[in-house]
């Protein structure tokens, strides 16, 4: 039966194997120290032992160097070469001298390195060393469609938990709620959630806005954390919220900043919406009040003098009819154009009611007007109101105009 030789334990160096020290002494700075000295004493030796094997190396170049001149000066008849022969034979004696002496160097230092006992840092060296990281594949680019697609479906399916994680406040409530639901943690869940701060803001609930902003720039800043580890999001969010929770105050400073930059770029795009929808609206509106000559009767009814002004103010016929008469027949003929292509006065309604198609001239209009007593004048009631009818509604689209007007320059200040 073979032995097995336990006599390579003998000669161990371990800096915490003496049991007892002198109460005085901190125990495992003494430990600490003595780590140290052994560290850099066997630095030190590794370091000579490169530094014999590099003389080594050095001294055998150049001995090839000295062989490889000496075979050519050797087929050399010369007197200067004979001479020369003989300088480098004794430089060659010279380099294999040294060659032996450094190589007698090198091998005494390995000698002396067997004979060191082993330590914590020599027992044992890695036999092989291997990481795996699991990353995600990097795939194509998606379309802008696919993009589209893909968020319109994400949505329809979760749009209920986007908007309650969306009203969260605290910071154990957003982990607890996407460690519930960890499908959240992606790109459509922030998109949402800015479109959703916008339209907040259109509807002016303001309070309700920065809440759900807060929640946006979270989940703004895990993609961002995700992205700079290359790990999939839904694997870092924990990180992120034992981050915050614990940081220090700069960290802290860049996630309020950016919040109070998103909302700065929440009321600005708002505000772009409003004034779209403000004249989408005003251009509605006034296609729905060109008149049949296709002229927007408010804009006309501007244009007017004050007098005539005044006539569709007070629906007074008998007044208008007096500042007609007053008027150049020019500028009267102008005027009352542009009026009946606006629909703000309705001409010929006896006409109209006939079926018949032809304008009247001005000067039959004014003959009807003053002196024969026709057409409009001898309208019932309600039908002398239509010639007014649009009097009333240029008045109230100047005012709201002026009322729109007043509150942009309101918000601007703002």
């Amino acid at each position: 039966m073979s032995r097995i030789d336990y006599s390579v334990w003998d000669h161990i160096e371990v800096s915490d194997d003496e049991d007892d020290t002198h109460p005085n002494i901190d125990t495992p700075s003494l430990f600490r120290w003595r780590h140290q000295a052994r560290v850099e004493r066997m630095e030190d030796f590794q370091k000579k032992g490169e530094e014999f094997n590099k003389s080594l190396i050095d001294c055998r170049r150049k001995l090839a160097e000295t062989q490889k001149k000496l075979q050519q000066l050797s087929v050399a008849s010369s007197d200067d070469a004979k001479a020369e022969l003989n300088k480098v034979q004794a430089e060659e004696k010279k380099l294999k001298k040294e060659e032996r002496d450094w190589a007698k160097k090198l091998e005494e230092h390995r000698r002396e390195e067997k004979k060191m006992p082993w330590n914590v840092d020599t027992l044992s060296r890695d036999g092989f060393s291997k990481s795996v990281v699991n990353v995600k594949p990097e795939g194509g680019e998606e379309t802008e469609e696919e993009k589209e697609q893909k968020h319109k479906t994400f949505v329809e399916k979760y749009e209920k938990q986007i908007k309650h994680f969306g009203m969260l406040r605290r910071w154990d409530d957003s982990q607890k709620y996407l460690s519930d639901n960890p499908y959240l943690v992606c790109e459509e869940t922030a998109n949402y959630l800015v479109i959703m701060c916008i339209d907040l803001e259109v509807e002016e609930k303001h309070a309700l806005m920065e809440q759900v902003a807060h929640q946006t720039i979270v989940m703004q800043f895990i993609l961002e954390l995700a992205k700079s580890l290359k790990v999939d999001p839904r694997g870092c969010f924990r990180q992120f919220f034992a981050k915050i929770k614990t940081a220090d105050q700069p960290y802290q400073d860049a996630f309020n900043d950016e919040l109070e930059s998103f909302k700065e770029r929440v009321r600005g795009r708002a505000k772009i919406r409003i004034e779209k929808a403000m004249k989408e609206l005003e251009e509605e509106e006034r296609q729905k009040r060109l008149g049949p000559g296709g002229l927007d009767p408010v804009e006309v009814y501007e244009t007017l003098p004050p007098e005539m002004q005044k006539c569709f103010d007070e629906k007074d016929i008998q007044m208008l009819q007096d500042v007609i008469s007053k008027m150049d027949p020019t500028e009267a003929k102008h005027h009352m154009k542009r009026c009946i292509d606006s629909g703000l006065w309705v001409s010929n309604a006896k006409g109209e009611e006939d079926g018949k198609d032809e304008e009247p001239t001005y000067e039959e209009r004014r003959v009807g007007y003053v002196h024969e007593g026709t057409g409009l004048l001898k309208q019932p009631e309600r039908e002398r109101s239509r010639c007014f009818r649009e009097a009333a509604s240029c008045r109230n689209s100047l005012t709201v105009r002026k009322k729109q007007k007043e509150e942009r320059e309101r918000e601007r200040k703002w």
